[in-house]
């Protein structure tokens, strides 16, 4: 019941967190340089026309005014127009949405599921071949630019290989019906298992590439709970009754490690929801982030602002998702 009701004034305090969110990304979107009316009809436009397109964009009106219009259209869940597509923004984010998540969640299982027991195996073998080893490719991993790496394994696994497309989510002459525009689920439900190979085909190399970071960083701070948990006189109770190894690492030391790593994967699942930008730029994926870039690149405000919303809400929401998750972790938390 009290978890309940945490979890509700939660929600709730979403709410004043949104507005001020809003407003600092439409007050940053109005410190962008060039006219989204000049952009549109070109540079030999007429003043008469870039006039009459700035007023049927409301671009005319004060800033407080065109702040205040956006945020009554937010409030009955209405992101506007697209500038350049003439589309409801709600719409392309649930086609574009669904591909950043996929790409995400597979970026973050590599990266929990790597990271995790390298950092695992290397506070059981502390200062092994295998520890130093993993250590060093950690910080590689963490100094590594993202979109080098994504250019070498197009150049390495596609172009040299040809083991792995270059580009995209799915072949163009693969036939898919997106009916919840996840393209795994979508191939899973029409029992279409050469689109399904394809798709997994098409997310290994983006996957890999974005996971790099995460991956760095839950392997060191995975290593760095469990030497903290296997340093407590819990521990050396449990070797005292003469506990197998196996049952002191998973069940006394993993288990009390975790929440630190619980807290690291939901900050690291917040940021490549926003940080896929580069990613999906370099791989062509037609995600949230590249489809942000070329709002800002064509200054098409609605496109922005209904983007970064959706990342930042998306950021919060696994923020308290974590929070909740400590106390099913440890009942301790709870109170």
């Amino acid at each position: 019941m009290k978890l309940g009701k945490y979890f509700f004034k939660r929600i709730i305090m979403l709410i004043p967190v949104l507005i001020v969110l809003s407003f600092l990304i439409f007050t940053m979107i109005e410190a962008i340089p060039g006219d989204p009316a000049q952009i549109m009809l070109g540079q030999h436009a007429s003043p008469e026309a870039l006039e009459q397109l700035r007023h049927s964009l409301g671009l005319d009106q004060p800033w407080y005014t065109r702040y205040g219009l956006f945020l009554g259209r937010l409030a009955r869940g209405d992101l506007g127009k697209s500038i350049l597509s003439g589309r409801q923004v709600i719409h392309e984010i649930a086609e574009k949405l669904p591909a950043t998540i996929e790409l995400s969640f597979f970026a973050m299982l590599i990266a929990v599921l790597v990271g995790g027991l390298a950092g695992f195996i290397s506070a059981w073998k502390q200062y092994s071949l295998f520890d130093y080893a993993s250590m060093f490719g950690a910080l590689i991993g963490v100094s590594m630019p993202i979109y080098w790496l994504g250019f070498m394994m197009i150049i390495l696994f596609s172009l040299i290989l040809g083991w792995l497309p270059t580009s995209g989510r799915i072949d163009p002459t693969t036939a898919l019906h997106a009916i919840t525009h996840f393209y795994l689920i979508d191939s899973l439900l029409q029992g279409d298992w050469k689109a399904f190979k394809d798709v997994i085909a098409h997310l290994i190399m983006p996957s890999i590439c974005l996971a790099t970071v995460p991956m760095a960083i839950i392997a060191r701070m995975t290593r760095s709970a469990m030497l903290d948990a296997l340093s407590q006189d819990y521990i050396r109770t449990a070797k005292a009754k003469g506990l197998g190894m196996g049952r002191i690492l998973f069940v006394h030391a993993f288990k009390n490690a975790s929440i630190p790593v619980v807290t690291v994967v939901g900050l690291q699942f917040g940021y490549l929801m926003g940080g896929a930008i580069l990613t999906e730029t370099v791989f062509s994926w037609p995600g949230v982030g590249r489809w942000i870039l070329e709002g800002i690149l064509a200054r098409d405000f609605p496109v922005i602002a209904g983007g970064v919303l959706t990342v930042a809400a998306f950021f919060i929401i696994i923020n308290l998702l974590v929070d909740v998750l400590y106390a099913l972790l440890d009942p301790r938390i709870r109170y």
